[in-house]
């Protein structure tokens, strides 16, 4: 069974750290005043505005801002303030001795996905896959629905039906992130665990054939195979090559599951998009694929 982090409560600390990207601070200034306004307090990593080349610092720096964090006890939850590329960089060094025994809530998306499957298979502790700070302002909804999440009130999602789904209803543990992530960390010490498991996958920016190549990288090392229900949020600005690959992202997807016999739902409103709502990955939720809607409660 995973251990869900305690539930934030007012007056409690939040930290910011970029483990990844580069941000200014301009770019933190409403999700910071939007989280006073929930009654949390935002810490701020030492190192969260240096800049070196395209990331937040350092390798040593990054690592640095989320160990401190993670060590401390006060800290009830650690907010990553963008993604990009870097965690993947950062993430053997990081010591989760003090994270295991003093669970705390780690919360992003994208490149965060590393964060997730790591803590994930490595440690079995609950975490927030929701918009990062740097998104705060794109959709009111995204950003209620992490506040909703990190105070443990309760989660339900409806999405309107797509023609590319297949019915069933599950209910097991959500595991997942960004494709190019699960991809990347496919064979490593951080390598998702998906047998019996609702998996979510989300992706930007990506060429169609590397979505089927990824897609054929899981179904390969048999993760498609178990699964108790595919979620499939965003799959936005895909890319093609002058002679076109023939498919959707959708249809690349599907190709690849429609033998199994569990509920697939598309277009979930996750991921690199205007609207991000909150999943918490680790936890136990219940998928229902009908004619007419798709219901998930968290």
């Amino acid at each position: 069974m995973n251990i869900v982090p305690p539930y934030l409560k007012p007056g409690d600390k939040v930290g910011i750290v970029a483990p990844a990207r580069k941000v200014i601070a301009s770019e933190m200034e409403y999700a910071i005043q939007t989280l006073i306004h929930w009654n949390l307090v935002p810490v701020l990593g030492d190192n969260l505005y240096k800049q070196f080349h395209q990331f937040s610092g350092t390798q040593q720096e990054r690592v640095s801002d989320f160990q401190q964090m993670l060590n401390n006890p006060s800290i009830k939850a650690i907010i990553a303030a963008r993604g990009g590329y870097g965690t993947l960089q950062i993430i053997d060094e990081l010591d989760f001795s003090l994270f295991q025994k003093n669970p705390k809530w780690i919360v992003g998306y994208s490149d965060i996905t590393v964060l997730h499957s790591h803590i994930h298979s490595q440690y079995k502790v609950a975490t927030l896959h929701a918009t990062m700070p740097i998104n705060f302002t794109k959709d009111e909804e995204s950003t209620q629905s992490l506040r909703r999440a990190l105070f443990g009130e309760s989660l339900k999602y409806e999405v309107e039906k797509n023609e590319l789904n297949k019915k069933g209803q599950a209910t097991e543990i959500l595991v997942g992130g960004n494709l190019s992530i699960l991809y990347a960390l496919n064979g490593s010490v951080s390598d998702i665990h998906t047998d019996g498991k609702i998996l979510f996958i989300e992706d930007l920016d990506e060429y169609l054939y590397h979505i089927d190549r990824m897609m054929m990288s899981l179904e390969r090392s048999g993760k498609l195979k178990n699964l108790a229900g595919l979620i499939v949020g965003g799959m936005n600005d895909m890319k093609d090559n002058a002679v076109p690959f023939g498919k959707t992202a959708e249809e690349i997807i599907l190709e690849k599951v429609k033998k199994y016999n569990y509920p697939v739902c598309f277009n979930f409103p996750a991921g690199h998009d205007r609207k991000n709502v909150a999943l918490i990955f680790g936890k136990e939720v219940k998928l229902e694929v009908t004619d007419s809607v798709t219901v998930l409660s968290i």
